[in-house]
């Protein structure tokens, strides 16, 4: 977590300066040999040389003597040089702590600012926890008595990044909100425009440690604009970038996000952290993926130039994944090993990082066999989660308590305020006037929200209803649409049977031995046939019952003409015959299609009933690379207008007709279908299938 505050160190104007000494000896007075000195100091500061920094600031420490303010900004100084050079926080905190009684000696509020702000971040690099409280408190007290914008931004982000760090994601974002409008109130500037950016960057990281990874990446977009023109920050925000799209699988984003932070120019620790950071995030990708060889390489890189930075958190953070990446490579002696350092400061830096170590140990020695230690380990695991389950927990309940006390004394002035106005008669009786008044317009907006609620709930069942009402309509229809199918599927074949039927049983005389013994074989095989058929029907409606939508996969043609064939072989006297000489495999519902085909082939034996030498072909082949199925007879044919009931969705077909030509074209417009008909009187029709893929 330490990364989120490491921004801070790159908010620095960076300017060209000829650092060059002063001749203090040009100045007459102390205070001009202090301003020049101070001057020259900042400039070291700029240039970002920290080990010259301690030097420099320490002379002005010297020449500073009996002038608090001075002594201040040197000392302050002097702890800049520590804290950034190799990350020197014991001695840093020293220098940062005399920094702040000479601020509050002098009665400067700015250097006393700065010096609480980076008392801050060291008391948690140096993991002082009471120290750091007490100081939360005391800049609490500033906060809530100062009038200055400026320490009002700086000292609300000091207050939200301690509650960051205790995982109370919830009020550090409120405090970082508050930072954010203060700073947007002082006087524009680059550094605060990169200050507000890192603001908006800090929230991004706590959505992302909430898990609301497109919230994170709504704030990230927000800090943009204000860190356009620092390459620093911008690096740091590419790993923020990086955080949200891990879990959320994006890979091109990583890549793209990875690949741009290694072209940002920064110093040297700042380089070595970065990397870091991106290389842990990356091996984490990888390792969800289960691509864990890869995410071995990142992970190396990770603990590698993590070692480099010399930041324990992020040596830290490094060790755990590379823990992790370890025992998915069933290394767990060196994953143990491993997890064993990350889990010394763990503790200290990052309570969920400290979980999770301590819950992969325990996997690590029970995958060894080594019950024991996997029981000692696991119950650091589950004592550590419990905790920071019930510290988040009391948070929100002294939240809620501290809001509550404040409302209790705000009503107890309240109370010795009307107390005291009773003395006075005509007080007493404006008073009384207003509650009458105050009481009347509440009992007005108490029964206007009880109308409007009324009003609300009213709507709610009436769109209730609504959504029933259309529900039923649409099984009815679902209901109406399978009972056409069915008549339309079912009657061809029954009847055909029927027919077999009465005329062995009426004309027995006219039939031979053959004859009857081939027609026993039509019966035998339509009644197969017919039962095939109702049970492919009964068995496709009942999987269609809550939702008549399509299922596509990939059909061979040759299936759906064998099935043609097999239902219509009880056809005598009409030669059916398919032609698919590409062998085409269609994408769509198989169901759907053999319902079409069946119709078509249906209607087109109707039409041959009074035609010599009746014929139908099937045909499947490709027109202008789109597949179609087409189906041509030789019948009388008719007019477009005979078929208009494809086209036009007010034609209605009457119930003799089974299914009819406006569901053939429901079910076609279903599957990405559309069927074209060519016909004239006296000349046949030839009806056409193109799917669309």
């Amino acid at each position: 977590m330490q990364q989120m505050r490491f921004l801070f160190l790159f908010l620095i104007t960076f300017s060209v300066f000829g650092q060059q000494e002063p001749n203090l000896s040009r100045f007459k007075s102390n205070d001009e040999k202090l301003k020049a000195w101070l001057k020259y100091a900042n400039e070291i500061d700029n240039a970002e040389n920290y080990p010259k920094l301690v030097i420099v600031a320490q002379k002005g420490i010297e020449l500073a003597r009996r002038h608090n303010a001075y002594t201040s900004k040197f000392y302050f100084l002097k702890g800049k040089g520590f804290e950034f050079n190799n990350n020197q926080n014991k001695d840093a905190v020293v220098n940062y702590e005399l920094a702040l009684q000479y601020a509050q000696r002098a009665h400067h509020l700015k250097n006393e600012t700065s010096a609480l702000m980076r008392l801050n971040y060291a008391y948690y690099a140096l993991n002082e926890t009471q120290k750091r409280k007490n100081l939360i408190n005391y800049i609490k007290k500033v906060v809530d008595t100062t009038k200055s914008n400026y320490t009002k931004s700086v000292l609300y982000g000091s207050l939200g990044e301690y509650y960051l760090d205790n995982a109370a994601y919830e009020t550090f974002i409120s405090y970082q909100v508050k930072a954010i409008n203060y700073k947007k109130l002082l006087d524009k500037s680059v550094a605060n425009d990169e200050v507000i950016g890192v603001s908006y960057s800090q929230i991004a990281a706590a959505y992302t440690k909430m898990k609301q990874y497109n919230k994170a990446i709504e704030y990230l977009n927000y800090a943009q604009p204000y860190i356009k023109t620092s390459k620093y920050v911008s690096a740091f925000s590419c790993n923020y970038y990086l955080q949200c799209f891990v879990p959320l699988k994006k890979l091109d984003s990583i890549q793209k996000y990875y690949k741009l932070i290694y072209t940002y120019p920064t110093v040297k620790d700042s380089l070595f952290l970065n990397l870091s950071f991106a290389n842990r995030s990356v091996s984490e990708y990888y390792a969800n993926e289960g691509q864990i060889n890869t995410a071995f390489n990142y992970a190396k890189k990770a603990v590698s130039l993590a070692k480099k930075s010399n930041d324990e958190d992020m040596i830290m953070e490094a060790n755990a994944i590379m823990g992790r990446v370890l025992y998915e490579k069933k290394d767990y002696k060196k994953a143990i090993e491993t997890l064993k350092e990350a889990s010394k400061n763990a503790l200290s830096y990052d309570k969920e990082s400290f979980v999770n170590i301590n819950k992969k140990l325990s996997q690590s020695y029970a995958a060894l066999g080594l019950w024991q230690e996997a029981y000692h380990y696991n119950e650091i695991y589950s004592k550590a989660n419990d905790e920071m389950m019930q510290e988040s927990a009391k948070q929100s309940i002294a939240n809620a308590e501290a809001s509550y006390q404040n409302k209790t004394k705000q009503q107890k002035i309240h109370n010795l305020s009307n107390e005291n106005t009773i003395k006075n008669i005509q007080i007493a009786e404006a008073k009384q006037q207003r509650i009458f008044l105050i009481s009347g317009i509440a009992l007005v907006a108490v029964i206007g929200l009880l109308l409007f609620k009324q009003n609300q709930n009213r709507k709610k069942t009436n769109l209730k209803l609504q959504a029933l009402n259309q529900e039923l309509d649409e099984a009815n229809k679902i209901k109406a649409r399978f009972f056409s199918i069915l008549n339309h599927d079912l009657r061809s074949p029954i009847s055909n049977l029927i027919h077999f039927l009465h005329l062995q049983k009426e004309n027995p005389e006219l039939m031979d031995e053959e004859t009857k013994h081939r027609m026993q074989t039509k019966i035998t095989t339509g009644a197969e046939n017919l039962l095939d058929a109702m049970e492919d029907m009964l068995l496709w409606s009942k999987g269609q019952m809550e939702n008549f939508k399509p299922h596509f996969k990939e059909i061979p043609v040759d299936t759906i003409f064998e099935d043609i064939q097999k239902h219509f072989s009880s056809i005598e006297n009409i030669s059916i015959s398919f032609e698919n000489p590409a062998n085409i495999v269609l994408n769509t519902d198989e169901n759907y299609l053999k319902t079409i085909i069946r119709n078509l082939t249906g209607n087109a034996i109707k039409a041959l009933d009074k035609t010599t030498e009746p014929k139908i072909v099937w045909r499947a082949g490709y027109k202008e690379n789109q597949p179609y199925l087409s189906i041509t007879d030789n019948g009388p044919g008719g007019t477009i207008e005979k078929f208009k009931a494809l086209y036009d969705e007010s034609e209605v077909i009457g119930i003799k007709s089974g299914l009819g030509l406006h569901l053939i074209r429901d079910l076609a417009s279903a599957i990405n279908c559309k069927i074209e008909v060519c016909s004239k009187p006296n000349a046949g029709a030839t009806f056409t299938i193109i799917f669309n893929e």
